[in-house]
Parts: C-alpha cells; structure tokens; sequence
C-alpha cells in the first residue's frame, strides 16, 4: 500500500512547499513580521528537504523486498513534516505559542526517520 501512495504523496507536499514559500515571499511579505516570515521560511526549507527524502524513498521502495524500516522512515518523515513545518506555519501566522510545541515532536520524527534509514541501511549491508 505505501509503495502506491508514497511518490504521489511526496510530489504533493513537493507542490505545497512550492506554494507556501511563494505565499511567504509575496503574499506574507507585508503582513508577518520578519520574525514570522522567518518561522515561515524554516518551514517551507525543512518541508522541502524532506519532501525530497520521500521522493527518494519512494523511487527505491518498489525494489526492495524487505523494506520494513524504510516505511516505518517514510511514516516518521511524513508525520515529521506535518507536526514540525506544519506548526511553524502556524506558529507564523497566528503566533499562538502553543503550536510551538508541537515543532519538536515534529523534529523528533524527522530524526526518527532518519534514524529508520539508518538502520535499514545497517541490516542491508
């Protein structure tokens, strides 16, 4: 099942970054403060990065056999996307605090993630 939906997945939330740091170069420009827009732009940098992490998962995840950690990584990265970036969206727009405590669960997944990797890539070798 991860297989079908993990490039779909990536290249939509790909398009997303492309969007929300559109949004924060020109429509957000005026209106945040340079704090927040550059809350925003961390955001829009870790989505992208990891974005491309999914990318690359999921061109390799059809071929492989034995791909246990590299869906649990996709999972984490995903999640870590939505709980991190997506709190610091938040964060920017309404500067409600409570949001920023949802961005270090968010890096946690994203070290998760990694970590996943990592340990697919000790069992392969």
């Amino acid at each position: 099942m991860l297989t079908r939906v993990l490039l779909p997945v990536a290249a939509t939330l790909g398009a997303i970054a492309v969007l929300l740091g559109a949004f924060g170069a020109h429509g957000l420009e005026s209106r945040l403060s340079p704090s927040s827009l550059k809350t925003w732009a961390t955001a829009v940098d870790y989505q992208f990065i990891h974005v491309l992490v999914l990318l690359i998962l999921g061109f390799i995840r059809p071929n492989l056999k034995q791909a246990k950690w590299i869906d649990y990584a996709a999972l984490f990265i995903f999640l870590g996307i939505v709980l991190f970036s997506g709190s610091l969206y938040l964060l920017a727009l309404t500067q409600i605090k409570l949001f920023a405590y949802l961005t270090p669960v968010g890096g946690l997944c994203f070290i998760l993630g990694w970590l996943c990797i990592a340990i697919h890539g000790f069992i392969k070798s």
